[in-house]
C-alpha cells in the first residue's frame, strides 16, 4: 500500500501545529518522525488515521482519500500504538484480540482467533497468552500493544514513541520487532522517536519537524550534523560504529 500525505495543516485553538506537511511512504519502509517536544510528531500521527480532523490537505491510501473511508476501513488500514494505553486486566490473548475488532460482526471468528495465535507465536508470547497484562513487565506490555496493532493486519503501523519508558534491551527488542515485521512484509511503519541514535539504527528515512514544517526529509544516511543542530539546538559529531551511524552530543548550540 502506498501512503501519500498532501499538504496537511493542523491547528489547536488557532495555533498552527502542522504546516503544509507532505510526504510519500512506500511498502516495506520505516519512516522516523523526529523533532523537539511540541514539534507536532504525535499530532501528525493522529492526523494520519483521522483521530484528528484535517483542516486542509489530504491523506491518500492507494489513491483513496482517507476522508471517504469509514472508521472500520481506517482501522483495517492503520494500526495505531499511542503513547498511553490501558487494556485493564485482560489476558494477553484477549488484549491482542482487540485488534480484530474492525473485522468482527457479533463475536470473534475462528479466523480471528487463529490470527491472534499466530501473532503471539511470532512474538514468542504463546506462554503468556493467559497472563493478565497488568502482571507484565513494561517491555512485555509494550510488545502486547504492538501485537494488538499487528492483529489488525494493517498496511501501516503508526507508533508514537514506542520505546519511551523502556530499558535499553527492551528498546532494541521493540525496534527490532518493528523492523522485522515491516521488512518481511508489505507493511510500512511511521515511528515517532526522541532517541536519534535509535532512529538511525532502525528507520529507513527520517522526517524532522521544526515549527510545524518539514525541515528534513531524506534517507537516514543523508542526515548531517548541521541538520541536527538546526532541529535540536545541540552541536553534535557524526560517527560510525560497526556500520551503524551514531550521533555524539558535544554541547548546546
Amino acid at each position: 500500500m502506498n501512503l501519500q500525505v498532501a499538504g496537511i495543516d493542523f491547528s489547536y485553538n488557532h495555533i498552527p501545529i502542522l504546516k503544509e506537511v507532505s510526504f510519500d511512504l512506500a511498502p516495506g519502509k520505516i519512516l522516523g518522525i523526529m523533532g523537539i517536544n511540541g514539534a507536532g510528531k504525535s499530532t501528525l500521527l493522529k492526523c494520519l488515521n483521522r483521530i484528528l480532523k484535517l483542516q486542509t490537505g489530504a491523506v491518500f491510501v492507494d489513491e483513496t482519500d482517507l476522508r471517504k473511508m469509514s472508521g472500520n476501513e481506517i482501522a483495517q488500514r492503520f494500526g495505531y500504538v499511542p503513547q498511553k494505553h490501558d487494556v485493564g486486566s485482560l489476558t494477553v490473548f484477549d488484549a491482542v484480540l482487540l485488534g480484530r475488532k474492525p473485522y468482527m460482526k457479533w463475536s470473534a471468528s475462528r479466523h480471528d482467533l487463529m490470527i491472534v495465535a499466530d501473532v503471539l507465536k511470532r512474538l514468542g508470547f504463546e506462554h503468556l497468552a493467559q497472563r493478565p497484562v497488568n502482571r507484565l513487565s513494561g517491555g512485555e506490555y509494550q510488545k502486547v500493544i504492538i501485537a494488538r496493532a499487528l492483529a489488525q493486519e494493517p498496511d501501516v503501523l503508526l507508533l508514537d514513541e514506542p520505546t519511551s519508558n523502556l530499558d535499553l534491551k527492551n528498546q532494541l527488542q521493540v525496534m527490532e520487532l518493528v523492523q522485522q515485521v515491516v521488512h518481511d512484509s508489505d507493511m510500512s511503519a511511521i515511528v515517532s522517536l526522541h532517541d536519534i541514535n535509535l532512529a538511525l539504527r532502525y528507520v529507513d528515512d527520517l522526517l524532522m519537524l521544526k515549527d510545524g514544517v518539514i525541515h528534513f526529509l531524506s534517507p537516514k544516511k543523508e542526515v548531517t550534523a548541521a541538520v541536527i543542530e538546526e532541529i535540536f539546538g545541540v552541536r553534535v559529531m557524526l560517527g560510525e560504529i560497526n556500520s551503524y551511524q551514531i550521533i555524539i552530543p558535544i554541547n548546546l548550540k
